[in-house]
């Protein structure tokens, strides 16, 4: 999306964790073709994972889950979603003094809520213990396939959380503790929340689309789950605001995915793009549908719209070794293949070639179908159902229908 923007006469600029780090971007954030200049990393980066939480209970420095912190006491004394805001400032301050004399793509990253959940601890302020709730559906759903589950394995590993000894795969987390957890979740979100407000201080709202989302949800607790390695919705489900100069505030319940930002954008800013060629290879294409008729209330020429996740597991019970949250590619056995319609969840877990990178549909280890009608939470598990056997053949035909090309 940025090197469309970039090759169309927009200058580009990358700001904190934008595209994932590491070998998933060749460790280069796909520059120069994506950006005009080197994207911005926080220099305090290199602390995420290290001992720099207060831990209450050894009086010592830990590498704990829950993390609020006195800034000044950190190292630098600040932290990496502070120099990103700080970064993305000065350059939307060079901007305006140069007249913005080119338009400009700004992608911002910010790494939190993302754990450590590590902020500063004035922001608990805002979520007093005795308004912070456990969720209706704190156990693991009986109906559950084992292939499902995800035993949160990164949680388990920081040090405040290993000390409550619990079992593994499926025990669960303490109420004090998943009280505790859920709090600091949403101090770390208005934490961004204030960071982004600093940002939009510097932007002119009148020329400007401005996009806020995210790249997964996250469990709080729900069917005893925490982390995001499952086709919940809890887990795939973002928040996603568009603000676009002359188009009227609107709230959708459409389903859309991630992959519809790019056509919209495109659109939005007056140029277009191909669909991707199944049969062939294009350069820059899009497989998402753009969200311009939906924010103009008008009606979707394309039909209903679908929205697609999947998961890995390396076998069919959840294990420490291979890691069943995140298994290597050589390990990759099995396949979540999720769907969800304006109504339905659908998941089928069958069997995948990590070399092919081909389901095998005759071989199923697990199936999920939730009616959000009635079940929102996705707590019941209605796949054997015979009335609502025809729901699953339907929704299980697109699932086979997208991953056969």
């Amino acid at each position: 999306m940025p090197q469309f923007f970039k090759d169309n006469g927009y200058d580009t600029f990358s700001f904190g964790k934008v595209f994932h780090p590491g070998k998933s971007s060749n460790f280069t954030d796909d520059y120069p073709y994506s950006w005009s200049e080197p994207p911005y990393h926080p220099s305090t980066e290199v602390y995420k994972q290290a001992k720099v939480c207060q831990d209450e209970e050894t009086g010592k420095l830990s590498r704990n889950l829950v993390c609020p912190v006195d800034v000044e006491d950190q190292p630098e004394r600040t932290l990496p979603d502070i120099q990103t805001m700080q970064a993305t400032v000065e350059k939307l301050t060079e901007l305006r003094h140069n007249g913005d004399r080119r338009p400009y793509f700004i992608a911002v990253g910010f790494h939190k809520p993302h754990i450590p959940l590590k902020f500063p601890k004035e922001y608990l302020e805002y979520y007093p213990m005795k308004n912070i709730s456990l969720p209706s559906m704190p156990f693991r759903p009986p109906t559950l396939p084992t292939v499902a589950w995800n035993p949160w394995l990164d949680i388990r590993d920081r040090e405040d959380i290993k000390r409550l000894n619990i079992p593994t795969p499926f025990g669960q987390m303490p109420d004090i503790w998943s009280l505790k957890i859920k709090q600091s979740y949403y101090a770390a979100i208005s934490y961004v929340d204030d960071l982004i407000g600093k940002i939009l201080r510097h932007v002119n709202m009148n020329n400007t689309i401005i996009v806020l989302t995210s790249d997964h949800g996250w469990s709080l607790g729900e069917h005893g789950e925490w982390s995001k390695y499952s086709n919940y919705d809890v887990s795939v489900k973002v928040p996603l605001l568009i603000c676009a100069p002359n188009f009227r505030h609107k709230v959708s319940k459409d389903v859309v995915e991630l992959v519809d930002l790019f056509p919209t954008l495109a659109e939005l800013s007056g140029m277009s793009i191909p669909k991707c060629d199944r049969n062939g290879f294009m350069k820059l294409c899009s497989e998402g549908r753009s969200l311009v008729p939906i924010m103009k209330n008008e009606k979707d020429s394309d039909g209903a719209r679908f929205a697609f996740s999947q998961y890995p597991r390396p076998g069919a019970f959840p294990t420490v070794v291979p890691n069943s949250d995140k298994p290597k590619l050589k390990q990759i056995k099995i396949m979540g293949y999720s769907v969800r319609s304006d109504r339905f969840r659908y998941t089928e877990w069958v069997e995948f070639n990590h070399t092919a990178f081909k389901p095998n549909w005759s071989v199923v280890f697990g199936k999920e179908l939730y009616d959000h009608s009635i079940d929102s939470g996705e707590d019941l598990n209605l796949v054997d159902r015979k009335e609502l056997s025809d729901v699953q053949n339907y929704l299980r035909s697109k699932l086979k229908e997208l991953t056969s090309h």
